[in-house]
């Protein structure tokens, strides 16, 4: 068994490149345990991270990309450090976005997001991607070969989510290519727990939909940006600008790096277990049982945050007021009280979509049902438009002995590249 004294899971470069033995190690000690080397309480039970997603009243999410980085601006103080919290957001990593919010103010933002994804504009979305599939492989499907994400998943996924926010069409080209969905293999913009490269993202798309929000207030169109300037609160106000924004650009963010991750898991699970490609040939309907598997193995998100406000139990454990506390999702997703044979995967697994890969409570990915429609898309083509898919043994090896690069984040969970190789239908 790994010494957890010597492993430092925010900085171990074999961790980064494959958690889920340091997972299992922690899981043994507990579903609740403080690790040594940054005082954070890792949560790897399934039932306990249900439990701290569902508590806002005793846990924040004010750290939730950070975690213990930076450090807490300020020293807690007592058994309640809610004054405190509040009074320090603004030092928080951006605590601008909803993400890290809490309630009444998250509830606020998060309205504003649902005024967009109606289910008209869904279904509207849904058709267009049907269609941006098939043009994204056009590009490549006669070649009988491509890097995965950089030819498909990142570009099908910018592309996807400009159309659901309603960007011009003309303007379209400039955001694949300002988001790194042009740039080769392993050349990404950034990460949201990362330093970014050339340009940070949210930024960029907080500049270029402020831009679109101001001009449809001095000029309204019926459009999906039109809806966005006019949205208002619950209460009948109106918000500034910026307050529109940044749901939407955290939304495009986000969405974009879990769809590509997922889409990699995908396909590098169809590559690697043929058996997969022939079953889903013969029987479509496991489908959207694959995705939810696929979800499930490979969260997107290895981990998320949050802050003790008071002092208070999970699992039997002791938390007291600022204590950070990572929640392990890809711990929880594979926790054998939970599902079983759970490092396995099975697209007859009947409790699959209890998985947390999206999060629980408040905080439930606003782009979970975007990322199903696209993964759900994604598979049905490749299984239309290509035979016989392997994963390249150039590239990445035989399949007894793959070689398989992921980013070397301790919050996301994905590929930086996956080529495959395929005969086209």
């Amino acid at each position: 068994m790994t010494d957890l004294a010597l492993v430092d899971y925010f900085s171990d470069a074999a961790v980064a490149q494959d958690p889920y033995d340091y997972f299992e190690n922690l899981r043994s000690r507990g579903p609740v345990f403080r690790e040594p080397h940054h005082g954070v309480v890792a949560v790897t039970g399934y039932a306990e991270v249900m439990a701290a997603f569902k508590d806002v009243e005793s846990f924040s999410a004010v750290n939730a990309i950070g975690g213990p980085f930076p450090p807490l601006p300020f020293e807690p103080e007592g058994d309640d450090i809610s004054a405190q919290i509040e009074a320090h957001r603004h030092l928080f990593p951006i605590f601008e976005h909803m993400v890290v919010m809490d309630p009444p103010r998250h509830e606020r933002a998060r309205s504003l997001l649902s005024k967009l994804l109606t289910p008209r504009r869904l279904k509207e979305n849904e058709e267009f991607t049907r269609q941006l599939a098939d043009d994204q492989l056009d590009e490549f499907i006669h070649n009988g070969t491509c890097e995965f994400l950089s030819e498909y998943a990142r570009p099908f996924a910018t592309l996807a989510i400009t159309d659901l926010l309603g960007v011009p069409a003309d303007d379209r080209a400039e955001f694949r290519r300002a988001l790194g969905a042009d740039k080769p293999a392993g050349n990404q913009v950034g990460a949201l727990d990362g330093a970014p490269v050339g340009l940070n993202p949210l930024e960029y798309l907080e500049d270029k939909f402020s831009g679109y929000i101001a001009e449809r207030r001095r000029e309204p169109r019926n459009d999906v940006l039109g809806g966005m300037a006019s949205a208002t609160y619950p209460d009948g106000s109106t918000p500034e600008p910026i307050e529109v924004v940044r749901p939407a650009t955290f939304l495009f963010a986000a969405g974009q790096e879990t769809v590509t991750k997922l889409l990699s898991a995908a396909v590098q699970t169809l590559g690697d277990r043929p058996e997969f490609q022939r079953t889903l040939r013969e029987n479509r309907d496991l489908i959207p049982a694959f995705i939810e598997e696929s979800l499930r193995t490979q969260s997107p998100t290895k981990v998320d945050f949050r802050l003790a406000r008071r002092t208070t139990t999970l699992g039997g454990v002791l938390v007291p007021a600022g204590t950070v506390l990572m929640l392990c999702l890809g711990a929880a997703n594979r926790d054998p009280a939970k599902f079983e044979d759970p490092h396995e995967f099975r697209v007859d697994r009947r409790n699959v979509r209890e998985h947390i890969a999206f999060g629980r409570g408040i905080h439930t990915c606003a782009g979970a049902p975007l990322a199903r429609v696209e993964g759900l898309i994604t598979v049905h083509r490749l299984l239309d438009r290509m035979r016989d898919i392997t994963i390249s043994e150039r590239s990445h090896g035989p399949i007894d002995a793959r070689r398989y690069a992921y980013e070397p984040t301790f919050l996301l969970r994905g590929l930086t590249e996956l080529f495959i190789d395929f005969e086209a239908s």
